[in-house]
């Protein structure tokens, strides 16, 4: 085991990947030379050439568009967004192509890309650079979307997002990438659609993802010192929902609490509650509980931003309302 910080985890998938198939590479701002702005491509450059690491011009939507092209190929490239919300300028690229050339060229096409890079509310990056796009993506056929929260996940995912054959819009959240853990010195893969049981419990099912995985767990010493057994679940796979764990969750627990850095309307969390109402309607007890950001531009001040997101304390009172005071 070694201790890896997350954005060497992802440098770790993507330098195997590479080493082991030729035909993945990695295009984008600054990804080159400059190593990336998170430093997630650093050295690869040096190692694998200008043709396999490519530097491109600020023009999201046209090198969108060739990683499209080279997909279709056989290529597997690998595009990082040096925002996330940039990519919003690929929107055409990303759902008219990427997503959709599979299913119209009757499956003539395979679409082996990922498109990966740093998202979600920072410390005060302002409105166009806190974007959660996984609320844009979520409605868009034939497009995989993951979200990874540790070390851990992110290296096994990331390498299982650039062997699949469809898109996979793989999110990274800006305020993860120094976490650290412990890392198998051997290879892994952490399967695209499968959630993670963070912690088992019996008296309510708290759903989350991403950098809010951690919120509910500075939340945990509090709950569990009043007596509260939560059960805590890392989505990861935004689409599809990992609906058969969720559900097996909710059989025991019969109460959900979503925590969510997504906004409220149209949301993960919007989507979550239907499929829960569609299919597991008769297992709860209480209406499905919903913390959402607020469904405004996010503040660059930063006691407004921090006012603009779920906190820890939050999310205890949710489980004290749900539940019921403990004395």
């Amino acid at each position: 085991m070694a201790e890896t910080l997350l954005f060497n985890a992802l440098r770790e998938a993507l330098d195997e990947e590479m080493a082991r198939d030729s035909s993945v590479f990695v295009l984008g701002e600054d990804v080159g030379q400059y190593g990336g702005s998170y430093k997630v491509t650093k050295d690869l450059y040096e190692k694998y050439g200008e043709l396999r690491v490519l530097d491109t011009p600020i023009a999201e939507n046209s090198f969108t568009g060739m990683a499209v092209g080279a997909a279709m190929t056989g290529l597997r490239p690998v595009i990082e967004g040096m925002n996330m919300g940039f990519l919003l300028l690929a929107f055409n690229q990303i759902s008219n192509n990427a997503g959709m050339l599979r299913y119209t060229s009757g499956g003539n096409f395979k679409m082996p890309m990922v498109i990966r890079g740093p998202g979600g509310v920072g410390r005060q990056l302002g409105a166009e650079h806190s974007q959660r796009l996984e609320a844009y993506f979520q409605a868009v056929p034939g497009l995989k979307i993951v979200a990874c929260s540790t070390p851990y996940n992110a290296k096994g995912l990331l390498k299982s997002a650039i062997r699949d054959d469809n898109p996979v819009l793989f999110f990274e959240h800006v305020l993860l990438y120094n976490l650290k853990e412990n890392l198998p010195e051997t290879e892994y893969l952490v399967p695209l659609d499968k959630a993670e049981i963070v912690r088992s419990g019996k008296d309510v099912t708290i759903l989350t993802y991403s950098r809010m995985r951690h919120h509910v767990l500075q939340a945990l010493p509090a709950l569990l010192k009043e007596g509260y057994d939560p059960e805590v679940i890392d989505l990861i796979s935004l689409k599809p929902l990992d609906m058969e764990t969720i559900g097996e969750s909710i059989r025991k627990t019969h109460k959900v609490i979503i925590v969510e850095e997504c906004m409220k309307t149209g949301g993960i969390g919007a989507e979550l509650i239907a499929s829960i109402s569609d299919r597991f309607f008769d297992e709860l007890d209480a209406p499905v509980l919903r913390l959402s950001s607020q469904d405004i531009p996010t503040p660059y001040n930063g006691n407004l931003e921090r006012l603009t997101i779920v906190q820890p304390n939050q999310i205890v009172e949710a489980v004290q309302k749900m539940v019921g005071l403990r004395v």
